[in-house]
């Protein structure tokens, strides 16, 4: 009988949450799509296959069990799925609203590779643990018993947070520290409100500290506190900093007011909405508000931008991307989102500079064009030479993505090995570094990178350090 309420994908058709028109979300910083009813969540996820071989699940960074989940949602039990979804996602709600579910787990549901249009996993992630905080099945973490071993770990976001969670469910004593005033690092700094309202944040952030997890915030390791400082009092240690050095663009005019980087910009739009005082926005610098504006980059980042513009009233906004349309490295669901919305992108453009003396008045564009493909298989994009112009611009917001930091250097830890890249050196299943006890997860291992991975390097880095931990402790008796 459960069965029969599945395979309905021949019948059925696939439909989103509906979404808020353009003309009244562009308005606001409210979230965009609307949340399922119950019936319609149930009917989304009865057109699940429930496959031998489920692809959803094995794409999905954390392997998170979809197809039971999705079978036990069309058959009405659902806080069954939610506790099935948590078992191994620290952050469903987060992930079911800003995972490119288009590149991992429904881009590779097998309907969609049928012609039937793919599963809605992302919405129905998102409506049940929605559904679960309303209902109140999210239950506070207590662990069964307390642990002395403690557990420092320096940064607030996804990768931190996740670990955090993990080990205080297991009674580890765990103290977070995060250069910002707020815990989530780029969850709640970085990523716009309509895609993520901050109150989604904020209430796993309470969890946490419900449950006992100490957090210093305002607190940058290496100047407010050594990690020398952090090893002594701890255990073990996780790095999950993240990566926030913007990547330059080494062009004429650089250095013109106006010309801002992506994160400062998108910071300061976001602090605005937690009702923060903000002078570099209240003064126009990082406002767009009645400007025409131009985000340089083709990631998510730079849609987080061109979308956040349109919001703070902009009389235009243009993305430049040096590639076309189909190798945009950031999702296709938020190009169209921005497109909806009056973005105007501008494809196979790049930087060759900028105008204007003491205040940036425009970009100086080179037109390209795709050639052979690079050492990735990606075209390589090819100047077009004579067919450069300028565009209009009074602010110019670079979102070519982030670098790491030089953590060594800054730290004081020469000994702390990194990559060519500048990311830390670890494991690939342990996280561990080569700094005995001392951990490493996220964007500071692997670069700039999505969420759901932070969230699985950070679950997993949390079974490594209970594990070292538990073997120091036996030594120490012993």
């Amino acid at each position: 009988m459960a069965q029969e309420k599945m395979l309905r994908f021949v019948t059925v058709a696939r439909e989103m949450p509906e979404k808020r028109p353009p003309d009244l979300r562009s308005q606001d910083f409210h979230e965009i799509y609307r949340e399922y009813a119950a019936d319609k969540a149930a009917e989304q996820a009865a057109r699940c296959s429930q496959c031998g071989v489920p692809y959803c699940q094995s794409h999905c960074p954390l392997h998170n069990n979809i197809p039971d989940w999705l079978r036990l949602t069309a058959q009405g039990r659902l806080q069954e799925a939610y506790e099935l979804s948590q078992a191994t996602n620290t952050f469903p709600e987060i992930c079911g609203r800003i995972c490119p579910q288009d590149r991992l787990c429904e881009g590779n549901c097998v309907i969609e590779q049928s012609g039937h249009g793919t599963v809605t996993i992302g919405a129905v992630e998102k409506y049940l643990t929605d559904t679960a905080w309303e209902n109140g099945w999210v239950k506070p973490i207590k662990p069964a018993q307390e642990r002395t071993e403690s557990v420092g770990i320096i940064g607030a976001g996804p990768g931190g947070l996740a670990a955090a969670d993990v080990l205080r469910r297991a009674g580890v004593q765990v103290t977070v520290y995060d250069s910002y005033d707020r815990a989530g690092g780029l969850m709640t700094y970085g990523i716009p409100g309509f895609k993520l309202e901050k109150p989604i944040v904020m209430q796993r952030v309470e969890q946490l500290e419900t449950a006992g997890v100490q957090f210093v915030m305002n607190c940058t390791v290496g100047r407010d506190l050594t990690f020398d400082a952090i090893r002594g009092r701890h255990d073990a240690v996780l790095i999950a900093t993240g990566v926030y050095k913007a990547r330059d663009l080494p062009v004429p005019g650089v250095g013109a007011k106006g010309i801002v980087p992506a994160l400062e910009f998108l910071t300061a739009s976001n602090r605005k909405s937690f009702g923060d005082d903000v002078p570099a926005y209240d003064d126009g610098t990082l406002n767009a508000a009645g400007k025409r504006v131009v985000v340089i980059g083709g990631g998510d980042t730079a849609m987080d931008c061109v979308r956040t513009a349109i919001r703070e009233g902009a009389v235009s906004v243009k993305c430049l991307y040096r590639r076309d349309k189909a190798n945009m490295p950031g999702s296709q669901r938020e190009t169209q989102n921005a497109e909806e919305e009056g973005v105007d992108f501008v494809w196979l453009a790049a930087p060759k500079g900028f105008t204007g003396g003491e205040s940036v008045e425009g970009v100086m564009v080179q037109k390209m064009r795709l050639g052979a493909p690079d050492a990735t298989g990606r075209q390589s994009p090819e100047v077009i030479e004579g067919a450069d112009y300028i565009e209009p611009a009074d602010l110019a917001i670079m979102a070519l993505g982030f670098e790491p930091e030089d953590l060594p250097t800054l730290w004081d830890q020469p000994g702390l090995e990194v990559t060519r890249w500048g990311t830390i050196k670890a494991g690939f299943a342990t996280h561990a570094t080569n700094l005995p006890g001392v951990y490493a997860v996220g964007d500071i291992v692997r670069g700039a990178s999505l969420v759901v991975w932070a969230i699985r390097d950070g679950r997993e880095a949390a079974a490594s350090m209970l594990a070292y931990i538990s073997q120091e402790q036996i030594v120490a008796a012993e």
